[in-house]
């Protein structure tokens, strides 16, 4: 998993997700530039892993090619960003699907071109996905949520296909419920954070460590023959549904 001399461009890098790959990719010795719309809290992250920091709304598409020009080479791209606005289908506003579907895979096609422009034979595109990308959920308002991310997936897939004669891997991890911020109205909810537990075999949600894990690897050389694949971390529930 050595990183050294590799430049790591991580938009959403401060979230819940994003910080701790973040502080994983520096410790393999990539130089990491950690990007967000709250430049305070992209600074505070930075500072900590001697990486850099930049302000980046990616709804705002015209930035991006910007920001990315900017930062010269680019070898490996983490995009982290992601959200979830839940409404039940009766109830789908279209300025939440509007917002989702900007946030979750507009903004990933744009940040995936503008990086690949700058990206030589070796590198790699990974992006965070979720087990809702396969499987829809019942009793829950995830329409555009699954909606976004199943198109992310093979955003992942075609890309994969359009750079691997350029040698650059695309790849995606797609985690179930994390122990994190945005996993928290699940595991607070005795009932719900039962459940969970009782859907996935292995009996846990899943913690950063786990898909830090797996993103490493896919930034890593010992993916070098891997593209255009999805890695669930999931516990297995994906195996078992």
């Amino acid at each position: 998993m050595n990183l050294r001399n590799k430049t790591a461009f991580v938009p959403g890098g401060y979230g819940g997700l994003g910080a701790p790959i973040c502080l994983a990719l520096a410790k393999a010795g990539a130089t990491v530039v950690v990007a967000g719309r709250d430049p305070r809290r992209a600074r505070s992250l930075a500072t900590k892993i001697n990486g850099r920091a930049v302000a980046l709304d990616v709804r705002d598409i015209s930035s991006i090619e910007k920001t990315v020009s900017a930062l010269g080479r680019i070898d490996i791209l983490v995009n982290c960003v992601g959200m979830q606005r839940e409404q039940r289908l009766e109830e789908v506003t279209e300025a939440a699907f509007d917002e989702l579907l900007a946030t979750n895979l507009k903004a990933a096609m744009f940040l995936a071109q503008a990086v690949a422009k700058r990206q030589k034979r070796g590198s790699k595109q990974v992006h965070l996905l979720s087990v809702r990308a396969q499987l829809g959920l019942r009793g829950r308002g995830y329409s555009a949520y699954c909606a976004t991310k199943g198109g992310l997936a093979m955003l992942v897939k075609q890309h994969a296909c359009e750079l691997g004669a350029r040698g650059i891997c695309v790849n995606g991890v797609a985690p179930t419920v994390v122990r994190t911020e945005m996993g928290a109205h699940w595991l607070k909810n005795p009932k719900t954070r039962a459940w969970l537990k009782e859907r996935i075999p292995l009996g846990r949600v899943a913690e950063p460590a786990d898909v830090v894990g797996a993103v490493l690897f896919f930034c890593s050389p010992a993916s070098d023959f891997v593209t255009g694949q999805i890695l669930y971390v999931d516990g297995g529930i994906t195996a078992s549904q």
